[in-house]
């Protein structure tokens, strides 16, 4: 809280700030970090109070459904149907709030708009009948090559434990899994699909910078693990796509590695504002285009004295893993 947040640049910048959905902040999760106004989202807030989400759900009648984002515990990797009808569910409420936020926002000033979904992270629960557009039997099996618990460490032992996936593998329910996982993946498309056309039809759509990525993959059976807190390419090789045709070549797949960290001075860029205070280590994407320049990225998950480190140049990657001091 003692250094500026991009919000608060691109706001001091005379941007218009509205986030939407999952944001996670702490020790305050209702911190408005810079932004002018926050619609939040949170997977395991529990008082209809403190969540604007859970309001709507409430009020539009669905006040008895307990787990509106699935059910967690041991049913956290199991594959479920929300409870929830399409139109209310949590993709789908993102999706309308920022909707309502680009129609009715001041003309006047630019914005700038973080829509955070919460899917796919599981419990994997798409609504129906977006649970049928993926059939078990014919989805892919995991990556499983030979060895392949040598890349194990620490952290994916107590993740398959404490997820209740370290007691045998079935292959039917991986493949039903995987089939919700994609399923929640499209849904998030479709309603991603319809903030695009909200901008294609106010004729912005050429003059915003739009980025799609997240915060992390999901191994998802790979290696035969479950979760995140890896820094193999399933967990930590997120999407990163990005549109502005002022500054960006249209079909260009860039060789050079990308992080999050590059995301601040991206947007900051785009939009002329002062990055100087904010301490960036990031780089703008907009000058990696097209550029094939060699370079190295960094990772880091930190969970106490039991940190995970990586260091990545596009061709090797080299990873370790305080907790069990392990290398490779």
């Amino acid at each position: 809280a003692d250094r500026p947040s991009m919000m608060d640049l691109l706001g001091r910048a005379g941007y218009e700030t509205r986030g939407v959905g999952k944001m996670h902040f702490t020790p305050d999760r209702h911190a408005l970090r810079g932004f002018e106004a926050r619609e939040t989202q949170e997977e395991l807030t529990r008082r209809v109070e403190d969540d604007d989400y859970l309001r709507f759900v409430h009020a539009n009648g669905f006040e008895h459904v307990h787990d509106v984002m699935g059910a967690r515990g041991e049913m956290y990797y199991v594959p479920q149907v929300s409870q929830l009808p399409a139109r209310l569910h949590s993709s789908a409420w993102v999706a309308e709030r920022s909707i309502a936020f680009l129609q009715n926002r001041d003309r006047s000033r630019p914005f700038f708009l973080w829509s955070s979904f919460i899917h796919p992270h599981p419990p994997f629960s798409p609504p129906t009948p977006w649970n049928k557009l993926y059939r078990g039997p014919l989805m892919p099996l995991p990556k499983r090559p030979d060895h392949m618990e040598d890349l194990w460490t620490y952290h994916n032992r107590h993740q398959n434990r404490y997820k209740y996936r370290d007691a045998g593998v079935d292959d039917h329910l991986l493949r039903v899994m995987r089939a919700y996982y994609w399923a929640c993946v499209s849904f998030i498309d479709s309603n991603v699909g319809l903030i695009l056309s909200a901008l294609e039809e106010m004729g912005e759509l050429d003059n915003t910078l739009v980025v799609w990525t997240s915060d992390h993959g999901e191994l998802l059976g790979d290696y035969n693990c479950f979760g995140k807190r890896s820094f193999l390419d399933a967990a930590a090789r997120v999407p990163l796509l990005v549109r502005y045709p002022e500054r960006f070549p249209a079909e260009v797949v860039e060789e050079t590695p990308a992080s999050l960290v590059d995301l601040i001075p991206t947007f900051l860029g785009a939009a002329g504002a002062d990055a100087g205070e904010a301490e960036t280590d990031g780089m703008d994407l907009a000058g990696l285009a097209g550029q094939g320049m060699q370079r190295t990225i960094y990772g880091q998950f930190q969970c106490g004295s039991r940190g995970m480190y990586m260091a990545y140049n596009g061709a090797l990657k080299y990873i370790y893993s305080a907790a069990d001091r392990k290398e490779f």
